[in-house]
């Protein structure tokens, strides 16, 4: 892993990759479309990245920011929740479906921040309508990144969902037989439709979420308190 940060030698950032009760905190971002949604709530919040941060060519991870006290780290959405869970930050900005999924108690989610809104969502093929009733499988296999939340989906109605775990190009499984449903974040809905699927019904309603490693909040409330209080401002301001 490489780190950028002009204010802070790389070698003592890389024997202090975790972060520690005297190190500077930690903020994990997600990459791809919540992080472009982020970027205004993150000025309203006087935190500002290094440019390259927020670029795609940059092969770096970590980056400082405007607050000397502050660095923040790229990683993919789905890990999020996972660097602040195991303390590698401190906080992030997370998508409630990932949340949902991990249901890590080590993390404390004391703010929806009204980003990313997407939606979780059970689709077939559009020519398959007996799909659409699932009252009528006691049991399916459903293509999905989701495990937890489709078996409890799915359980809550008495089906049992043999799962296929992807973590990506969803809509291909049940066109080429993998699968006879899929579970997966749904926007605008243009991609299943283009792959000859639609929507039978939305499990939830997703935002992106503050989330905070909750020893990080005992061990520091003050300084991340402020910040928790930094993004609710934003967010009220937004």
């Amino acid at each position: 892993m490489t780190f950028l940060s002009p204010a802070r030698p790389q070698s003592a950032m890389m024997n202090n990759a975790a972060p520690t009760a005297e190190a500077g905190l930690v903020l994990a971002l997600p990459k791809g479309r919540i992080l472009k949604s982020a970027v205004p709530l993150l000025a309203k919040a006087g935190i500002e990245p290094h440019a390259d941060c927020l670029g795609g060519d940059s092969r770096h991870l970590r980056f400082p920011t405007n607050d000397p006290g502050l660095d923040v780290v790229r990683v993919r959405s789905f890990d999020v929740a996972t660097f602040v869970a195991f303390g590698g930050a401190h906080i992030g900005i997370c998508g409630a479906d990932v949340l949902m999924e991990f249901d890590y108690p080590e993390l404390y989610a004391p703010l929806d921040l009204g980003i990313g809104g997407c939606r979780v969502s059970v689709a077939g093929p559009e020519n398959d309508w007996q799909g659409a009733d699932l009252r009528r499988f006691s049991e399916v296999r459903v293509a999905s990144k989701y495990p937890l939340i489709t078996r409890r989906h799915f359980a809550a109605k008495g089906i049992n969902a043999d799962i296929v775990h992807l973590n990506g190009a969803m809509e291909l499984a049940p066109i080429l037989g993998l699968s006879r449903l899929i579970v997966d974040l749904v926007d605008t809905g243009s991609t299943l439709r283009a792959n000859g699927l639609r929507e039978i019904e939305t499990i939830a309603q997703v935002t992106s979420r503050l989330v905070v490693n909750r020893t990080a909040l005992k061990t520091r409330p003050v300084a991340i308190g402020a910040l928790i209080a930094r993004f609710r401002a934003a967010v009220e301001a937004s």
